[in-house]
């Protein structure tokens, strides 16, 4: 849901800090101010709307409309779908969301000091071959030229602002994610050697010239030998490599519940070896480990990508009906704020819905989705009136603290120009990284105002002990249905082949979970190939 840790600047880091010595003391600020009145608030997605697709208590329709194409979805894939449609000239398509937002996972909330992300929070620097993320990038100003070695030139104040990044390990803040300083010598040779793996992994290509491992997925090369590394877990992979130095395990563990959901023990080795090969960090000469950051996160791009709809998009609609008949798809839709049912009648439907959606949507769809894991996730954002820190590495980005229950927490004004900021917002990330993802669903659902609360501040803690007496405002947010979890079996997988197929070529497939990774470049992509398959009747591939 964070999207992804900082590979190159880890990597940097580590081999960098291996060689200094000596550990920076802990200090501890106290603080005698009086306990701030907290104000609570829980959020999430419409998930009540959304389970009445179990029952289809839905009034009849009362009324038709007819259009060329209809997109359902207003995630990242709908919008993405939306832009191409405009791109190409394609304008009688409407886009129907059941939330009263656009954006999905890609959204975000605002109080009086600061937007906040509600979900994935960057984008790391495409690879230099993504020509089309690209474009997009540079037609909404984050690129702002190409130099004259054509490489694009990024936009200095959506690139993330130093200091990026610090992990609290052994009581100490340290620069950058990975474990520096305190480590044994077999911890940091498990270290330098385990980088040098994903190095490889991230350059190598096969006979045909693709690269082991690429984004999007479907550019990877099918090498056996490769993709049978989807059939082990990446504890599994990292055992049989003989990296087993306990801080390295909990490093891959933290990266894999930070773009997964899911821990090393869950999911596949080639996704977890994808999290660090993937990304090529090629589209600059310099400072290719950073990336590109807002305080509303990827809703930023959202919005950007609003703008192909605009005028064309219907919110609080729930699409509970598709089928096919004469030729064309009737789809029956549930308007919530005028407690109505419409019926539309397109000649494609472009289904940017995930799994556990669409098993409900058509008939014989709920076998496969079962193969399809997502993971909760809880999103925390704190209005605190300081925040008391130890003085060795200053307030970053992005702050994570080894071996927590939680992701770690960004600090939201980092991008502010107004460095001074009465208040500080920050959001921390948790995701319920059990393998039983319905289990840790129905339990997230359960719990109180309390139990979120405990859950933030004892982690918090940790590096902050006096945070709970600091925070004016707490805002959780729910998403029981966080991001496609990649177990073993799944990315070559049958299920999301047949997940993926056109129906009578009238009914079209897009959504980041039929990739096997939710990362907007593949939601971005998926959106793109499927408005692709509509236009000109060309085949999908995942």
């Amino acid at each position: 849901m964070k999207s992804g840790e900082n590979y190159n600047s880890s990597r940097r880091g580590f081999l960098k800090g291996i060689a200094v010595s000596a550990l920076v003391l802990p200090f501890l600020n106290s603080c005698k101010e009086k306990a701030l009145s907290l104000v609570f608030r829980l959020t999430g997605t419409h998930h009540v709307l959304g389970h009445r697709l179990w029952t289809k208590n839905f009034p009849k329709p009362t009324e038709t409309h007819h259009v060329e194409c209809l997109i359902v979805g207003g995630g990242i894939s709908g919008l993405s779908a939306a832009r191409h449609f405009v791109k190409k000239g394609m304008q009688d398509f409407l886009l129907l969301e059941m939330e009263n937002h656009l954006g999905g996972n890609s959204s975000n909330g605002e109080n009086r000091y600061s937007k906040f992300p509600l979900g994935a929070h960057y984008l790391p620097l495409p690879n230099f071959q993504d020509k089309e993320l690209l474009q997009f990038l540079s037609e909404e100003k984050i690129i702002t030229g190409y130099d004259v070695e054509g490489y694009p030139i990024f936009d200095e104040e959506q690139l993330t602002f130093s200091p990026q990044e610090r992990l609290f390990y052994k009581n100490n803040w340290q620069e950058g994610l990975v474990p520096k300083y305190g480590n044994s010598a077999k911890e940091d040779n498990d270290f330098e050697a385990f980088f040098a793996k994903m190095d490889f992994f991230r350059t190598a290509k096969d006979e045909q010239g693709n690269y082991y491992f690429d984004i999007p997925l479907s550019l990877s090369s099918d090498k056996n030998e490769i993709r049978a590394l989807d059939n082990s877990t990446m504890r599994q992979w990292l055992q049989e490599q003989n990296l087993t130095s306990q801080p390295l395990l909990d490093y891959v563990d933290y990266c894999c519940r930070d773009d997964f959901g899911l821990g090393i023990a869950s999911v596949s080795a080639w996704a977890g070896i994808h999290y660090f090969a993937g990304r090529k960090h090629d589209s600059v000469k310099e400072d290719r480990d950073n990336v590109l950051t807002w305080p509303e996160g990827n809703a930023r791009l959202a919005t950007h990508l609003k703008k192909y709809s605009e005028k064309k998009a219907l919110k609080n609609h729930l699409v509970y009906s598709v089928q096919v008949q004469n030729d064309k798809v009737h789809v029956l839709v549930f308007d919530e704020k005028k407690n109505s049912s419409k019926t539309i009648i397109a000649d494609k439907v472009l289904m940017a819905t995930p799994q556990f959606v669409n098993q409900y949507l058509f008939e014989g769809r709920k076998d496969c989705a079962k193969n399809f894991h997502y993971a909760p996730w809880m999103l925390a954002t704190l209005t605190v009136n300081e925040l008391w820190d130890n003085a060795s590495y200053p307030l970053c980005w992005d702050n994570v603290v080894h071996g927590s229950k939680g992701l770690g927490y960004i600090y939201d004004q980092h991008q502010s120009v107004e460095q001074l900021q009465s208040k500080k917002v920050l959001t921390y990330y948790y995701s319920f990284s059990d393998a039983d993802t319905r289990k840790s669903r129905r339990f997230m659902y359960k719990q109180s105002q309390a139990y979120w609360k405990q859950l933030v501040f004892n982690d918090l803690k940790i590096p902050h002990p006096t945070i709970e007496s600091q925070t004016q405002t707490i805002e959780v947010h729910r998403l029981g249905h966080g991001m496609i979890s990649p177990v073993p079996g799944f990315i070559f997988g049958e299920a999301k082949q047949k997940a993926a197929k056109p129906i009578e070529n009238k009914i079209y497939f897009a959504h980041s979970d039929l990739s096997g990774i939710s990362i907007f470049e593949e939601a971005f992509h998926q959106g793109i190939k499927a408005a692709d398959a509509i236009i000109y009747g060309t085949t999908l591939d995942t």
